[in-house]
């Protein structure tokens, strides 16, 4: 990489590290290009990124932003994957994980706050900000639909009555 590559890279993954919802550090020695190539579909396909960048030069991007903090985690062959979702990259590293023994989650950040593995493999654990929203709306109209039939039900109560003592009089 020439100089001015390298500056330009540094200038993009520091913006990288200052917009991501949180971002994952995983070593990854041993991985072949294909399974590189199918952990990096799978990240983009659910929002996300995964890139592979020099220590040196995450470390320089680092400088002056949120997630500072983890710096101590590029060492080795480090690969870095992100999200604006917080959930995202956690969510699909592990589960790539899983599968592959040749990814080994190192830890992370989401804001201000650094992650080791075991809070990455929480973080992955929760319901992504969709479902979230999902499951937040269902309880909302849930109450609206009860409150609704509550309030139609003295009224149905009340036109069975009346049709009850209309047929009695009709029977008289």
């Amino acid at each position: 990489m020439e100089r001015a590559e390298k500056r330009e890279f540094v200038t993009e993954l520091n913006e990288v590290f200052k917009a991501s919802g949180s971002v994952v550090v995983a070593h990854y020695a041993g991985a072949t290009v294909a399974q590189m190539n199918d952990f990096r579909s799978k990240m983009r396909a659910a929002g996300g990124t995964v890139k592979v960048a020099k220590n040196r030069l995450a470390k320089i991007a680092l400088q002056g932003t949120e997630a500072e903090g983890i710096t101590n985690l590029f060492k080795g062959q480090t690969l870095i994957a992100y999200s604006n979702d917080p959930i995202t990259a956690p969510k699909v590293v592990m589960d790539f994980a899983k599968t592959n023994d040749k990814i080994v989650v190192l830890g992370g950040a989401m804001g201000t706050t650094t992650l080791n593995a075991e809070a990455v493999k929480s973080l992955a654990t929760l319901p992504s900000l969709d479902e979230l929203r999902a499951k937040l709306l269902g309880m909302i109209q849930t109450p609206a639909t009860r409150i609704a039939g509550v309030v139609a039900a003295p009224a149905s109560q009340l036109a069975r009555v009346f049709a009850a003592y209309a047929k009695k009089d009709e029977a008289a």
